[in-house]
């Protein structure tokens, strides 16, 4: 692949900011992505050079700019693709370095991501290196490949996989990462990192199928100044695709047991017919329908007895899979065993069951996870409500119940976020929880004709309404907060229990006001 063939990457988008037919000729052997002000010592030549320019500042001089292009022409980089999300644009003095060096700009548009550039262009190298005789070195040895596809079909662990895969360069260092940074497999050499250490790697991580959502993604890390073929490269990366599908062909298996348990416990699984809710169910008698709950629990492979907890989870109006990205994290919970099915309108749910654990660790572990399962894919939000610990199986229906009320307070507050039961203590909050139609309703009723709000008048009573509900119903402090006379205050006020038959002497009624103003 040579550095002209990037701007025939439409998907790409980049824009040629400089450079000549001799620079654009350029053969690309590598990808690295860097924000130190002198990458050289990092660089291999004829690498490309992706910078997101934190380096540079409007302040400094043209000397920074200078060096760290110099270190790239020093290094034999083939060209440096440089981000315009942290300035806007790129720097014209940086342009001016990379003509005095000889180095070929391309400008990166916000909508590329530094991954999806390295991504293709590793890709366009492996179909390069396809098409090269079969006697080429840049692959792994017959007998490599012949043992792996037999540890494949034998169920072998991942990380005996990868440690064979890469034993022919003597084993380095190397991962296998989740889109969440849980590790999947490392060499005995690896250290274990963190989720969060992980997720730093992903960047210079190569994607083990590209075809898999943002949330079921795996990336394969080769960490380190170990050179490494790109073709073997991608037959390491198509050996843990393969695994990857066994391990979705395993939980596929697994998800009619699922789907029938949610549909015991209430929930309106896709074909199931069955209703939300208490009382929904078979309509046998409680025993026989406890008796179908246990038994579908040890299908599912979870304990007859609690505790139990309960998460349901949308992802919004862009949708997508749900029950990909609720797996992924709860793949994170150690000393937890669940199951997870699919549900009607792109929901999924899942029953955790504790084992080592203790159930109070998964409302902080999951809302410790949520923002990094918000980053898998930017543009959808993640939703996601937890119920409170289910003692024993006839307490699970409430527990869906729960879950499903607070992933529409989730859902209301229109951000990535995920609520616990627990964390609806305001009345503001326990609201949120409430479906939109019947909030509506409410708000109607409980307002009378002041619902109305295209009416200017009855908008000027809600403003008063509601200062003074805020202000404890203080008539001086409503005054002040509205800049009115008090009488004009009581005035209001009286207007408002005429038309909505309230007395707001009453804390009862005060408090069906102060519903009704939420819910609007």
């Amino acid at each position: 692949m040579h550095v002209e063939d990037l701007l025939r990457l439409e998907s790409l988008d980049l824009t040629l900011l400089w450079g000549g037919p001799p620079l654009l000729a350029r053969e690309i052997s590598g990808v690295t992505a860097t924000d130190l002000e002198d990458p050289g010592r990092f660089l291999q030549r004829g690498e490309i050079v992706l910078s997101g320019l934190v380096w540079w500042s409007a302040a400094d001089e043209e000397g920074t700019a200078d060096r760290f292009v110099a270190a790239l022409r020093d290094a034999g980089a083939a060209a440096l693709l440089a981000g315009e999300e942290t300035h806007g644009t790129v720097p014209e003095v940086l342009v001016d370095a990379c003509r005095r060096h000889g180095i070929a700009l391309f400008s990166v548009p916000v909508h590329t991501s530094f991954r999806a550039i390295t991504d293709t262009v590793y890709l366009r190298q492996w179909g390069d290196l396809s098409r090269r005789p079969a006697a080429t070195p840049y692959a792994l040895p017959e007998n490599v490949r012949g043992e792996l596809s037999r540890l494949l079909a034998d169920g072998a662990a991942p990380d005996t996989l990868l440690a064979r895969a890469v034993d022919r360069l003597g084993t380095p260092p190397c991962y296998v990462f989740s889109a969440t940074g849980r590790t999947i497999a490392r060499t005995p050499g690896a250290p274990a990192l963190s989720a969060a250490e992980a997720v730093g790697r992903l960047k210079a991580a190569l994607r083990v199928d590209p075809d898999a959502s943002p949330y079921g993604q795996w990336f394969l890390h080769l960490p380190g100044t170990v050179e490494v073929p790109p073709r073997m490269l991608h037959e390491i990366a198509e050996v843990f695709a393969q695994y990857r599908q066994g391990v979705l062909r395993r939980e596929a298996a697994a998800c009619g047991a699922a789907t029938e348990l949610l549909g015991l416990l209430g929930l309106d699984t896709p074909g199931s017919g069955s209703r939300s809710g208490p009382g929904s169910g078979s309509g046998s008698g409680s025993g026989s329908r406890s008796a179908a709950v246990a038994a579908a629990l040890r299908a599912c492979g979870l304990p007859e007895h609690g505790p139990y907890t309960v998460v349901e989870v949308s992802l919004g109006a862009a949708g997508g899979d749900a029950a990909e990205a609720l797996g992924e994290v709860l793949r994170h919970l150690a000393g937890h065993r669940s199951v997870m099915g699919s549900l009607a309108g792109g929901r999924a749910a899942a029953v955790i069951a504790t084992d080592s654990g203790s159930p109070e660790d998964v409302v902080p572990a999951l809302k410790e996870l949520w923002p990094t399962l918000h980053a898998c894919d930017e543009a959808v939000l993640p939703y996601g409500g937890i119920s409170t610990t289910a003692v024993t199986p006839t307490e699970l229906n409430g527990a869906l119940v729960q879950a499903r009320y607070a992933l529409t307070a989730a859902e209301r507050a229109g951000r990535a976020n995920l609520t616990a039961i627990d964390d609806l203590t305001t009345l503001d909050a326990l609201l949120a929880g409430v479906p939109t139609d019947v909030r509506t309703a409410f708000g109607i009723h409980a307002l009378g004709p002041l619902a109305d709000a295209t009416n200017p008048s009855h908008r000027m009573l809600l403003e008063t309404l509601d200062t003074f509900l805020a202000h404890n119903g203080s008539w001086a402090r409503t005054a002040e907060a509205l800049h009115l006379h008090v009488n004009t205050v009581h005035y209001r006020i009286q207007r408002v229990e005429l038309l909505t038959g309230r007395d707001l002497a009453r804390l009862d009624h005060k408090l069906d006001l102060k519903a009704a103003l939420l819910c609007r």
